[in-house]
């Protein structure tokens, strides 16, 4: 975990009540797909934990939706704003095991750490298929970057404005994967739990209050126990969540 000071380099409105930012500043300590930043704003008790969409030698991209007053105060931070931001926390997805075509799952805002990680799997010489869902068609964001990167992308909207109606599981069900990552909210998580054909990986969204581990406000129960989403996740293997229950 490092702590720093980060400048806006461009904040830019995508759809619906999407926004794109990127910070130039300290990434040393981001280190996989899936790690998040967790950002202190002026006039807000608690930090705001938003996952890292993409990351170089000198600058980090989040993707947020505007969902309340914290993140519509960010949406109005202008070019050379700075920005307090805990960065590299949490575990991200493990990406070294044998898997060939591994299906990426993103619900709403879950689709921003998955590109990170398409470029990653694409890397090791892998050929990943990205499945993306939202609501609506106006809120359909990062199609055209996940594209660019080679990979098949299937987009599923809620009411069928966009790609297939329904929702991620109605496209994952037809499709040949032998492993799945997944981020988006809880309900896909169990939608997927019906279906899923193989092993997989999912990146939980909780509420955070300190997004290092001291408070165990974010805890989730699983095999071992349980553990905190901010510390040993967020993402966790399918195996070792307990679904039922919560810690």
């Amino acid at each position: 975990m490092y702590q720093g000071i980060y400048t806006v380099e461009s904040n830019r409105a995508l759809n619906g009540s999407f926004y794109e930012m990127r910070l130039t500043g300290d990434t040393a300590s981001v280190t996989v797909p899936g790690q998040f930043v967790n950002i202190r704003l002026d006039g807000f008790f608690l930090r705001r934990p938003i996952s890292l969409c993409d990351w170089d030698e000198r600058s980090l991209t989040i993707l947020y939706k505007v969902v309340g007053a914290g993140t519509e105060a960010m949406s109005r931070m202008a070019e050379g704003q700075t920005l307090d931001a805990l960065c590299g926390l949490g575990n991200g997805f493990q990406i070294g095991g044998a898997e060939k075509k591994p299906l990426l799952l993103g619900g709403g805002a879950g689709v921003a750490p998955l590109y990170a990680l398409a470029k990653a799997l694409i890397g090791q010489g892998k050929t990943p298929a990205a499945i993306l869902g939202f609501n609506t068609s106006e809120e359909v964001v990062y199609r055209r970057e996940f594209e660019a990167l080679g990979l098949p992308v299937l987009v599923a909207t809620a009411d069928g404005s966009e790609g297939a109606k329904g929702f991620v599981t109605d496209v994952m069900a037809g499709l040949t994967y032998d492993y799945f990552y997944a981020c988006g909210p809880m309900p896909m998580f169990r939608a997927i739990e019906r279906i899923a054909k193989t092993s997989g990986q999912y990146s939980l969204e909780e509420r955070m209050g300190c997004g290092f581990g001291a408070c165990m406000g974010c805890s989730v129960m699983t095999k071992g126990g349980p553990k905190r989403v901010c510390r040993e996740g967020p993402v966790f293997t399918r195996e070792e969540i307990i679904w039922q229950t919560r810690a």
